[in-house]
Order: structure tokens, then C-alpha cells, then sequence
């Protein structure tokens, strides 16, 4: 029983992580548009796309809608270039929609997850486990093989973010359909890489600063059982 027991304590602690995983992108995405604002005009994508940053925002909120499944088209008519048009083409529509189904994906798993963790608490809690010793213990265990998993991704996106940007698309698409032309795809213009790299900075300040808080609160229960031996 004692194994089982921490078989679901180290379960518990995975879950957990994945959860704030998905919820750091969650977070670095949707909490404040004002970033996508502020990347825009560090890669001067206006002059790009010759439009106004209303209008670019606008495209913005309705892509980042579609990809959390509040509208069912990727279809937005603007001003681009002088001219009203849809901003989206016919491959950025089938893209988009591949990434769709893999944020909304990343979701299920969020759910999945939280689920596997209730269901762990509850085995733990009927079990009569010493929860305060199995879930932090198991916790700074998973925490340790995913921070060793971040670093190694971190290190290589500091390196080359290209190789890895590329390497994510080959891993989670099956098609070319994600390179785009600059000359004719008004999205590529508009989410340049260094875009990308520094969302990838974003959500992993977001994942390691809540993991480092239930770190701190993972010890608490340790030390508090020396301050009551000392007494």
C-alpha cells in the first residue's frame, strides 16, 4: 500500500506541473493583450503590414479567439495595405487550425490532469497516506526531472531558437503547411520569429515563478515537522 501511495503522490505532483504548464501559456497569451502591442511595435510590424495598430489588434484578439474556439472561422476583414481584405489566406486558415486543435488539446489535458490530481488526493486521503510527507517529497521529485526537461529546452532555444522552433513543428505537424511566405502571408508578417522567442521567455518566467511558489510551499511541511522536534 505504501508503494501505491506514492506512486500517487508522484502522479499527483505531474499532473500538477502539467497543469501549470498549460495555464503559463494560458496566462503569457491571454491575460494581457497590451504584450502582443508591445511586440508589434519592437519588430515594427505596422510598417510590415502598413496598417494602424487598431486594426492589427483587431486581427489579434479575433486569431486569439479562434484558437481558444470562441468563433468557428478564421476569417477577419481589415485594412491591410490600403486595401480591405481578409487578413487570413486559405493556408493560414488550415494552419491556424491545426494550432487550434492543439491549444485546444492542451486544454483537455489541463482538465485530464487536475482530474488524475483530485483522483490522486482523494486515493491518498482514503488511504490514510502521511500526505505531508508523500506530496511534497513527490512534488520536489517531479520538479526536479521537469526543471532538468525546461533547462534543456531553455538552453536550446538561448542557442538556436530556429532548430528548436523548427523541430516543434516537425514534431506536432505532419505537413509544410506551417512555412509561410513573407511576400504573400500577411500573418508571417505579423508574428515574426523573434515574436515567438520571446513569448517562449514569457510563458517559462510564468511556469517557473509558480512552480518555485508551490516549491517554497512544498517545504513548509518539512520544516515545520523540525520546528516541533526542536521544541
Amino acid at each position: 500500500m505504501i508503494k501505491l501511495q506514492w506512486l500517487a503522490g508522484v502522479i499527483f505532483a505531474f499532473a500538477v506541473i502539467a497543469a501549470v504548464l498549460i495555464t503559463s501559456f494560458e496566462i503569457a497569451m491571454y491575460s494581457d493583450f497590451s504584450v502582443y502591442q508591445k511586440e508589434y511595435e519592437k519588430y515594427d510590424v505596422l510598417s510590415e503590414l502598413d496598417m494602424t495598430m487598431d486594426d492589427v489588434m483587431y486581427v489579434t484578439r479575433e486569431m486569439m479567439s479562434y484558437l481558444r474556439g470562441g468563433r468557428d472561422t478564421l476569417s477577419v476583414v481589415t485594412t491591410v495595405e490600403g486595401k480591405e481584405q481578409d487578413f487570413f489566406n486559405e493556408q493560414d486558415r488550415f494552419h491556424m487550425g491545426e494550432v487550434r486543435d492543439l491549444f485546444i488539446g492542451g486544454l483537455n489535458i489541463r482538465t485530464g490532469s487536475c482530474i488524475a490530481a483530485v483522483l490522486c488526493l482523494v486515493f491518498l486521503l482514503v488511504t490514510r497516506a502521511d500526505i505531508r510527507k508523500i506530496i511534497p517529497r513527490s512534488y520536489q521529485a517531479a520538479l526536479g526531472v521537469s526543471a532538468a526537461a525546461a533547462a534543456f529546452i531553455g538552453i536550446a532555444s538561448v542557442i538556436d531558437f530556429n532548430a528548436v522552433f523548427v523541430r516543434f513543428h516537425h514534431i506536432f505537424f505532419d505537413n509544410d503547411q506551417w512555412i509561410f511566405d513573407p511576400a504573400t502571408d500577411y500573418m508571417i508578417r505579423m508574428l515574426p520569429e523573434g515574436l515567438f522567442y520571446d513569448f517562449v521567455i514569457r510563458i517559462g518566467g510564468i511556469f517557473l515563478g509558480i512552480l518555485a511558489v508551490l516549491l517554497v510551499a512544498s517545504l513548509i511541511p518539512g520544516y515545520l515537522r523540525k520546528e516541533k522536534k526542536s521544541d
